[in-house]
């Protein structure tokens, strides 16, 4: 599977960009944010999801590995294609998405195209239910080493998570709270 590419960029389209290697052209399709950083003829390295089908491959890009795991967390969710969970994750900063799972924001999802309530109640649900089974909301009584693995889970660097949980260690109350907290955090810092 292909986890990243670094080339020229030889073509940029309204969805996708050309990114050449060794004479081999890649179409790499990826959101507006990442697209509009970059330029023909520079270099460009994006972190990729390689999707294999029985009638299609495609490559998704990223700036950061940390959407690129949300992408393919959204794209454990039934009914979440990859078109959509790439307009989701293009739509708003990956904190803010997994802030309104946390919370149960509806309405961040909604606001994107394709995604009705119905959809975003699942996206929410089935995630949530993801984000308990990997421990991250265990309940009182936990240590901050929690929230920092917690964060990592759900893509942040080791470092960035330890900061973030070092940022929100007075925050009191249950794991949830003080992940939730870790979040805004990493939202402020960006």
């Amino acid at each position: 599977m292909i986890g990243s590419l670094r080339g020229t960029v030889t073509r940029i389209g309204a969805d996708h960009a050309l990114i050449e290697i060794g004479g081999i052209g890649y179409r790499v399709v990826a959101g507006p944010a990442l697209l509009g950083k970059l330029r023909v003829g520079s270099e460009a390295s994006v972190f990729t999801h390689h999707l294999v089908r029985e009638d299609q491959q495609a490559l998704f890009g990223f700036a950061t590995t940390e959407e690129l795991a949300f992408f393919e967390l959204l794209m454990t969710v039934s009914q979440v294609g990859p078109r959509l969970a790439l307009a989701i994750t293009a739509a708003h900063p990956v904190t803010k998405l997994q802030l309104a799972i946390v919370t149960d924001d509806v309405d961040v999802y909604t606001a994107v195209s394709g995604v009705g309530r119905k959809t975003a109640q699942r996206i929410i649900l089935e995630l949530k239910e993801k984000v308990h089974a990997a421990g991250i909301a265990v309940g009182p009584g936990t240590t901050d080493s929690d929230v920092v693995a917690a964060l990592e889970s759900l893509g942040y660097a080791a470092g960035e998570a330890r900061r973030a949980a070092g940022a929100v260690a007075g925050v009191d109350g249950a794991l949830d709270a003080r992940i939730k907290a870790a979040l805004q955090e990493l939202a402020r810092s960006r």
